[in-house]
């Protein structure tokens, strides 16, 4: 028998980078490197200008948040953006992000944060470990905001807490990569650590407004220097809020540990079979 005249071609996907070794799924590329930098520069302005400007005056930009929640919608879009105009986010990625953000906003409605207890950080430390350091912080933010239309919980506080939780997200995907039970260890150690400082964040987006309210030698003084006002809201954080953090925290580290393995199991499984990044290569086939 003779061969065929002309040997038939196909196209076939590249394979998908070996996500089960904590690396991203998709590339970590600049402009979206950019655009997280300019969210989280404006989310550290927001939250600590009581420790760098602490005159009286700036008391006076305590109705800023919806500027800030306008900003950082915009800067949101701009990380989105610059994902499509890399070539990092098609429609696969988008129907993983819209599923996640559901469930993330789903989780929040079964506890709306009562004593402490938000098991939708649970997912978020997941899914920032699987999908990315833009994603993750993506994912974070639009399942907070999901959560909150969904529970009533829309008010001056919610730009704060789509900043932090976004960063709950990347700092998941900027933890070392490790497999296995290593993995779920450091994983529940972030959720502990990742729980309490979100907690930590958003009390100073109305401590510095609190004025008298505020416990004896735990509220801010304008006009102050940074160690004085750190100094009070250290007293402050332990006397009002470590006791409803440590339980958020807490509980993110059991869910990891105990519902982890299955969780990223399924996550990863569902980014192979996306073959998010994978690259259209063309070769011969047999006759």
């Amino acid at each position: 028998m003779s061969r065929a005249a002309a040997p038939l071609r196909r196209e076939r996907p590249a394979p998908a980078p070996p996500t089960g070794e904590g690396r991203e799924p998709l590339r970590f590329r600049w402009p979206a490197a950019v655009s997280l930098g300019l969210v989280s520069l404006v989310g550290v302005a927001a939250f600590g200008w009581p420790f760098v400007v602490s005159s009286p005056q700036a008391l006076a930009h305590g109705q800023d948040a919806p500027w800030f929640f306008a900003v950082l919608l915009g800067l949101l879009a701009l990380v989105v953006l610059a994902e499509i105009a890399a070539g990092g986010l098609d429609a696969k990625t988008v129907a993983v992000l819209g599923v996640l953000t559901a469930a993330g906003g789903a989780l929040r409605v079964v506890s709306a944060g009562t004593a402490g207890l938000e098991p939708m950080f649970f997912l978020i430390v997941l899914a920032g470990r699987v999908l990315g350091r833009s994603l993750g912080f993506v994912v974070g933010a639009l399942a907070l905001v999901t959560g909150a239309f969904l529970t009533g919980g829309v008010g001056p506080w919610l730009p704060f807490q789509m900043i932090c939780m976004g960063w709950v997200g990347l700092g998941a995907a900027l933890l070392p990569p490790l497999r296995g039970l290593p993995e779920r260890l450091l994983l529940a150690g972030y959720g502990l650590v990742s729980g309490m400082l979100y907690g930590a964040a958003m009390n100073l987006w109305f401590w510095p407004f609190m004025g008298a309210s505020a416990p004896q030698g735990a509220g801010f003084v304008p006009g102050a220097d940074a160690a004085t006002n750190l100094g009070h809201y250290a007293v402050f954080y332990v006397a009002t809020s470590l006791t409803w953090d440590l339980p958020r925290g807490l509980l993110t580290a059991a869910l990891v540990l105990i519902a982890g393995r299955p969780v990223l199991g399924t996550l990863r499984r569902a980014v192979r079979r996306a073959s998010f990044g994978a690259a259209p290569t063309f070769g011969e086939t047999s006759p």
